[in-house]
């Protein structure tokens, strides 16, 4: 009863693959069988490094170098039936014409068409072999030949289970008609194996491309979230430096606030009601603020710039300190402030000196041995930075987060509506320029 059983299991799953092979078979050669598929030009980058031994006049064509080369094949199909063609007005010359075209056109087809293209080259290698067996002329090779380019370029063009479909319709259909047509065992099998053989190395290929697309979108997946997570990196602590900031000002509101009514004598209840208001606010403001940098400190612990989070954050009042540091380090800076020095807006000066520093910090690890110089200017309206480097003198060690520096740049920039540009110099260096406007007001109760 077991074994009966067990037979009966593996009779219904034998069943089952034989179904699923049967639908998979229907769904690549029969569904939508002639559908337009297009096969597009060549990629630029993909072109680039051979382009320049083209022709100038003919660069433009170069990514057209597939269409090109398969229109040229099937040309020459064409000629090379044509040449065994004899007298045009007889019943085999028009039929060796008709059989060039059926033979060669489907080739072309491939590039727009790639499964129809397999039935048309199918119908002209039975029609080959029903002409053998009638003795219309040896079109048998020729268009085996055909019919083998046509499906190795399908299954370089769709997926490499085709190889495997097509070979078995074209061996089991063509060794049907190759009896009648009296093409012996001893030609079939040398054809079939010679066929499976090209057929395999397409649909190696075929995948072996697949397998490459797929490793390049995942990099390119995964680089797209290395920058979003930097990105989100850079605006968390800048979320966090800007808490000081923010904080010491809602602090000095609730304290006015709550100090103002007893400055004045007979303080009317309104106005002490909106003192205390004003407090209140305040202090549930300071509240939020160090709830939300709990929950940003709470993800990264060690992120936080400095040492000590304690410390006050630093302005460009530490600009001198900052450049001992970096003059220790190896780096040779010289900073030039122009302007009149003015006390600005604690955000600000915390973006200004963090600009200077990464942009530094930049210097020292991409540009050994460079030169570099600060320049801060003081102008109506905001406040000018410019950090230069000259050219490294030797190689530097290469940086997995080269470019985040940057990121972190614009985002400080961009925060306070200000300008910015990051770009190599002419003599091999790099600059950073910002601009960061501070308004009238801001100014004044900096």
């Amino acid at each position: 009863m077991n074994e009966t059983t067990q037979t009966q299991g593996s009779l219904r799953s034998e069943a089952r693959i034989v179904r699923g092979a049967l639908h998979r078979l229907r769904q690549d050669l029969f569904v939508d069988a002639f559908a337009f598929r297009p096969m597009l030009p060549l990629d630029d980058a993909r072109v680039k490094g051979w382009r320049q031994w083209v022709p100038e006049r003919l660069r433009r064509h170069v990514r057209w170098a597939p269409h090109i080369a398969v229109t040229l094949f099937a040309t020459m199909v064409f000629l090379l039936g044509l040449s065994s063609t004899g007298d045009i007005s007889t019943f085999r010359t028009l039929f060796s014409v008709g059989f060039c075209l059926l033979v060669s056109v489907p080739i072309v087809i491939t590039l727009f068409r790639p499964v129809g293209a397999f039935w048309l080259s199918f119908a002209g290698f039975c029609l080959a072999l029903m002409a053998t067996a009638v003795d219309l002329g040896p079109w048998a090779e020729m268009s085996f030949t055909t019919h083998l380019a046509v499906m190795t370029l399908v299954v370089l063009r769709t997926r490499p289970r085709l190889a495997l479909e097509m070979w078995v319709v074209t061996i089991g259909v063509g060794g049907a008609l190759a009896m009648p047509a009296g093409v012996s065992d001893g030609e079939m099998v040398p054809m079939a194996l010679f066929s499976a053989v090209v057929l395999v190395s397409a649909g190696a290929i075929r995948a072996w491309r697949e397998e490459r697309k797929q490793v390049v979108e995942t990099q390119t997946v995964t680089a797209e979230e290395r920058s979003r997570r930097t990105l989100l990196e850079e605006r968390a602590t800048i979320a966090r430096e800007l808490h000081d900031v923010v904080a010491h000002h809602m602090s000095v509101i609730a304290i006015q606030a709550e100090a103002a009514p007893y400055r004045v004598e007979h303080t009317p209840p309104e106005l002490a009601t909106s003192f205390a208001t004003i407090r209140e606010n305040a202090v549930a403001a300071l509240t939020e603020l160090r709830r939300i940098l709990g929950v940003v400190r709470s993800e990264d612990p060690d992120a936080f710039v400095e040492s000590d989070p304690e410390a006050p954050q630093p302005t460009l009042a530490h600009l001198e300190s900052l450049l001992d540091s970096v003059r220790g380090a190896g780096l040779n800076v010289e900073a030039v402030i122009t302007g009149a020095t003015r006390q600005l807006p604690q955000g600000v000066e915390l973006s200004a000196y963090r600009i200077v520093q990464e942009a530094l910090s930049n210097a020292l690890r991409h540009s050994p041995g460079a030169e570099a110089r600060v320049e801060i200017s003081y102008v109506l309206g905001g406040i000018g930075l410019r950090i230069v480097n000259g050219k490294p003198s030797r190689l530097a060690t290469p940086s997995p987060g080269a470019g985040h520096g940057v990121l972190g740049m614009r985002e400080r920039v961009q925060m306070l509506g200000g300008e910015m540009t990051a770009d190599h110099t002419e003599d091999g260096g790099f600059e950073v320029a910002a601009f960061l406007p501070v308004s009238a007001t801001g100014e004044a109760t900096a």
